[in-house]
């Protein structure tokens, strides 16, 4: 998406430029003015000649040319008819900055809709309204009353909130960072979070990518565009209004277990967003993909004149999944011989806390050359004999020379170290004053690394029966049914490849007799009702049913308890099914977010599922190695592989079970949620069984 009359307009009009401080409109000519933009500024205002120094024009026509970007600083009721005019002299980008319409208007007035409408039938572009507007360092171009215009660097940011643009802005001063844009989007009448995205993907002067969201304008949109663009350049995202009320109104284990955090984590997972807790962790993260390279594996190693902070860092590195790296004989020779004050000569390697900087010097270099090294990390503590300055200065210096592998350092410290980090930050070196932080980020890298590594996505495609499945689901939305009772969900399963238990409906207790007779014991008898979802839950389940004597027992106290427990059930009678009697039991099932589409879920069947709730989401539709991760991220995986596989069920054969449903769901949209509980499956060459299964269809 270009938007570069936004990013390199050759001229900025500033409708409502004020010459009243304060004013919005003053703000942003003036941030314009020392920002020191090179284009032509065009302040516009009937009621002055003159503003802050520049020729005012009454109106966008009488400058007697068209501007590249104008920016609408004035009461809100002006928007629409001033963004009529910059339609009629073909303005191609607008950023529109007033708050408040419906304080102004009244709810009921929908001026993003208007402006949306707009935009859309002439060839314009309209960021915002609701913005504080935007930035772009490498430009010079201020048009914001967000703050002075920061340094240029490599991080595009964006925002929906202007306050949050505003503290982002503040919070990176302090860290001494750059951006190469800007952009707050406010309420998205036109541009929107996918456009600045693209458009950041496509910027050279972007390296990374940053953001706060609160909505999507699309999610199945956003999960193919990040994941083209992150596989260039990192995106890190903040994300709020996570809540989990959608999952009040769900039927399925699935749907009730599926929160929006569930939903976001997955997907970002999946594109390969990085999802920040708070903008001080965006911040830190992003100034290391902008400084440093992405570490091709795990291993870190450390550097450090202080053995209490080393311990620390090795229990961070164990605890966010990283590993200390083994240094060869080699490197520990030369350190051996180069370094007079060493305290601990293998990783974490330990120097005296009277270290001179060209022992520092010496250890990282060695220590970058080791094959079996992929970041190094180097803390210091500021003690009376410790060379702070000319240590880092040291870093500075092998950090320009060996640059193939990322160098981290953590000062430990307040004041005293105050200069250093200025140092460390000139030289692109990232800064962290606690060893937790600088792993942290050292891991959120790696796990880049490794999402950019991942093989091509393959999703195969089994032979099915479309034409069954689709009679089945069209016959129930046209008679306004929208769960699926258990048999007709199980036909469509096995126009899928899945294997059903065998069984049939009886509607007395001689005809489930008889049914049982011919499929033989053990059996089971289930309430067969199109008004209850949860069977278990009015007792209408009875498993190993043995003799004609049983299952006749078993339908009579079924059809005399249940009623009084659903009185407003319709109980047509009972299905009679072989009981599967081996096997470890499983639940497969899949929740349709509104935002991103069908969401897959794994777990621990039965009644465990709620009760333990370890389960993992994955958005459809899966590939084979995408069903096994899903597999291998439950606590219960150990459990299901068995130990030393004494107990090993048939791990492909629930990601097969995954993966064709993951087919069956994303072929049928009409499917809204899908619970397969208990799948059972057993060991190795042994068919897996869809005991039972619930469906519902969307009402639309």
């Amino acid at each position: 998406m270009n938007l570069k009359h936004f990013y390199n307009p050759a001229s900025v009009a500033v409708i409502g430029a004020s010459r009243k401080k304060a004013k919005v409109g003053h703000e942003v000519l003036s941030a314009l003015i020392h920002g020191g933009y090179q284009g032509k500024i065009f302040p516009v205002n009937p009621n002055a000649s003159t503003i802050q120094g520049l020729k005012s024009y009454p109106d966008l026509k009488s400058i007697g040319e068209v501007p590249d970007l104008v920016v609408i600083a004035t009461a809100p009721d002006l928007v629409t008819t001033l963004l009529q005019q910059c339609v009629d002299i073909k303005v191609r980008a607008v950023v529109v900055l007033p708050f408040f319409f419906e304080r102004l208007h009244g709810a009921e007035s929908h001026p993003r809709e208007v402006i949306a409408g707009i935009a859309e039938s002439a060839e314009i572009r309209v960021l915002g309204p609701n913005c504080i507007g935007l930035m772009s360092p490498p430009t010079h171009l201020n048009v914001s009353y967000a703050g002075d215009l920061p340094g240029a660097g490599e991080i595009g940011y964006f925002s929906k909130s202007a306050s949050i643009l505003a503290a982002t802005l503040d919070i990176a001063k302090s860290k001494g960072m750059g951006f190469s844009r800007l952009v707050c989007i406010g309420d998205m009448a036109d541009v929107n979070e996918l456009d600045v995205i693209e458009s950041f993907g496509e910027d050279p002067e972007t390296k990374v990518i940053a953001g706060y969201l609160e909505t999507f304008s699309n999610g199945d949109a956003f999960i193919h565009l990040v994941e083209r663009i992150g596989k260039r350049k990192p995106i890190l995202l903040v994300k709020s209004g996570v809540t989990p009320a959608g999952a009040k109104v769900a039927s399925s284990h699935t749907g009730r277990l599926t929160a929006d955090e569930t939903a976001f984590e997955c997907v970002f997972g999946r594109a390969g967003v990085i999802r920040c807790e708070c903008l001080r962790d965006m911040l830190d993260f992003a100034k290391a993909f902008a400084y440093q390279p992405v570490p091709a594996g795990p291993n870190v190693a450390i550097i450090a004149n202080a053995g209490g902070a080393s311990i620390i860092a090795t229990d961070a590195i164990e605890r966010e999944g990283l590993k200390l790296a083994t240094l060869s004989e080699q490197t520990l020779a030369k350190l051996s011989n180069e370094l007079e004050n060493i305290v601990n000569l293998d990783n974490p390697i330990e120097i005296m806390s009277d270290i001179l900087a060209g022992q520092f010097e010496r250890a990282l270099r060695e220590t970058l050359d080791d094959p079996g090294v992929d970041t190094v990390l180097m803390m210091l503590t500021p003690h009376a004999t410790t060379e702070r300055i000319q240590t880092v200065k040291a870093i500075a210096r092998v950090k320009k020379e060996k640059n193939e592998k990322p160098i981290l350092a953590c000062l430990l410290g307040g004041e005293r170290v105050r200069d250093a980090e200025a140092i460390l930050q000139k030289a692109r070196i990232p800064c962290y004053g606690s060893p937790q932080k600088a792993i942290t980020t050292i891991r959120v890298m790696v796990n880049y690394s490794r999402w950019c590594s991942r093989p091509k996505r393959v999703v195969k495609l089994f032979p099915v029966n479309r034409g069954k499945v689709k009679r089945i689901i069209e016959r129930h939305l046209k008679q306004g049914k929208y769960n699926v009772p258990e048999i007709q969900a199980k036909r469509i399963l096995e126009a899928y490849g899945f294997v059903t238990p065998r069984g049939a409906i009886a509607t007395s207790a001689e005809q489930a007799a008889g049914i049982a007779d011919q499929i033989g014991y053990p059996v089971v008898l289930k309430v067969w009702s199109p008004d209850i979802d949860h069977k278990t839950e009015v007792g209408g389940v009875m498993l190993g049913l043995t003799n004609e004597h049983s299952v006749r027992d078993a339908f009579d106290l079924m059809m005399y308890r249940i009623p009084k427990i659903r009185p407003d059930a319709n109980i047509p009678g009972m299905l009679v099914e072989e009981m599967c009697t081996k096997g470890q039991e499983v639940i497969l099932g899949m929740s349709r977010d509104p935002r991103f589409g069908p969401l897959m879920m794994f777990g621990l069947g039965g009644r465990m599922v709620d009760v333990l709730k370890d389960v993992a989401f994955y958005p459809a539709p899966l590939t084979a190695e995408e069903a096994k991760e899903m597999l291998v991220s439950t606590r219960t995986y150990h459990h299901l592989a068995g130990i030393e596989g004494a107990h090993a069920v048939d791990i492909d054969a629930i990601a097969e079970g995954l993966q064709r449903l993951s087919q069956l769901v994303t072929e049928f949209p009409q499917i809204k949620e899908m619970d397969i509980n208990p799948f059972v499956v057993g060991r190795r060459g042994i068919t897996p069984i869809a005991v039972d299964a619930a469906m519902t269809l969307e009402h639309e």
